[in-house]
């Protein structure tokens, strides 16, 4: 009865936003149509192999190596005034053979995403609807593929899960007007709160999700960028519906010269996650997570990075995991990558030990760029 009521309300509120845009505006702002050599949608294959090895004896196994993840993306423009997307994924489950769970061999299928968005609406708004990524953070939009190192960061994995924060809901985009004339864009979704998500679960009732961000974009120099985003989301944490408020600040610097930009190239980036959760009895959580990732270009192809990640607990901020890596990144083309990965992780309660990640990701077919 309570999935029966999200789907109605889910396509009420589509059809409402529809409703009420003027046909004229939609007809004033629409791109051209679709013409008969884009019938077919857009297909992509992306393979992700994972090796890693690690010197504790605590995993069931030391050694793993195989194929990680083979994703299928599936785009196309239903018409002039929407667009689908479909990502199906099978895979194995978190961004870390050793520490995975369950039985050893089976990819397991997963709809990744699903979602239909509105497009050429008027006062610069965007709708989507069904499963999508949440506008939480930096990182969470990109799929883990598109990472420049080959795990996720502890305080994600901790707050938002394995795979990170998604769920099946509607956003609301809105590139917001400014004086200043600088890139400001303002994300709000509701959604029926994950059950993947170690932040947040389905609730008895009509309990959601909320989640809102702020995008700052600034042109620094002509080679230098600086992105600052605030995140916060608000929903139930366990069937009786008590409440977990989450907070995010995100701040990414990019330098890319002009006349090497081929060759040469920095990015700065940190995310810090806040914790403010309501249990039974009355008991409250504070805690908090943050990581920390350095990516200087040295040539071409060739990449070097460096990463620090501090994450305590939804439900403690007494523990918390501990890990310093260094990444070697090559980028052979757009469309194949390299990485090799040696972290010192230091799990709470747990004795430390050092990690080796080597990661090969490849595309074919046309794959659409994730979020700048």
């Amino acid at each position: 009865m309570f999935q029966q009521n999200w789907r109605q309300i889910l396509f009420s509120l589509f059809s409402f936003v529809i409703a009420f845009i003027p046909a004229r505006e939609l007809q004033a702002q629409a791109p051209a149509g679709r013409s008969a050599a884009s019938l077919n949608p857009a297909i992509s294959v992306i393979g992700t192999f994972l090796g890693t090895a690690a010197s504790a004896e605590a995993f069931r196994k030391n050694i793993d190596l195989g194929l990680h993840e083979a994703e299928f993306s599936f785009q196309a423009y239903v018409d002039p005034y929407a667009k689908a997307d479909f990502f199906v994924a099978f895979g194995r489950h978190g961004s870390n053979p050793l520490a995975a769970e369950g039985e050893e061999g089976g990819l397991e299928p997963a709809l990744e995403e699903a979602y239909l968005t509105a497009l050429s609406l008027p006062y610069s708004l965007k709708v989507k609807a069904g499963i999508f990524r949440s506008a939480f953070g930096k990182l969470n939009l990109s799929h883990p593929h598109a990472y420049p190192f080959a795990d996720l960061p502890a305080a994600y994995v901790n707050f938002l899960g394995d795979e990170g924060l998604s769920d099946a809901g509607v956003s609301i985009n809105w590139l917001v007007p400014n004086p200043f004339h600088y890139f400001q864009e303002l994300t709000f979704e509701f959604t029926s709160a994950s059950a993947e998500s170690r932040s947040f679960a389905k609730a008895a009732g009509n309990k959601f999700l909320y989640l809102a961000h702020l995008k700052n974009f600034f042109d620094l120099t002509e080679n230098a960028t600086l992105e600052i985003g605030l995140s916060g989301a608000f929903g139930p944490n366990d069937l009786d519906g008590h409440i977990t408020k989450l907070g995010g600040l995100d701040f990414t610097y990019k330098w890319k010269p002009l006349r090497r930009n081929r060759y040469q190239s920095f990015t700065l980036m940190a995310e810090t996650i806040f914790n403010h959760r309501h249990e039974a009895g009355g008991a409250r959580v504070k805690s908090k997570g943050f990581y920390g990732f350095a990516n200087y270009q040295l040539a071409k192809r060739w990449f070097l990075g460096g990463r620090y990640d501090y994450a305590e607990f939804p439900e403690s901020g007494e523990r918390h995991d501990r890990a310093v890596s260094g990444v070697l990144g090559f980028y052979a083309t757009e469309f194949q990558k390299f990485e090799w990965q040696l972290g010192r992780i230091k799990p709470a309660g747990q004795d430390g030990y050092f990690q080796i990640l080597l990661r090969g990701v490849f595309v074919i077919g046309a794959h659409g760029a994730h979020e700048y």
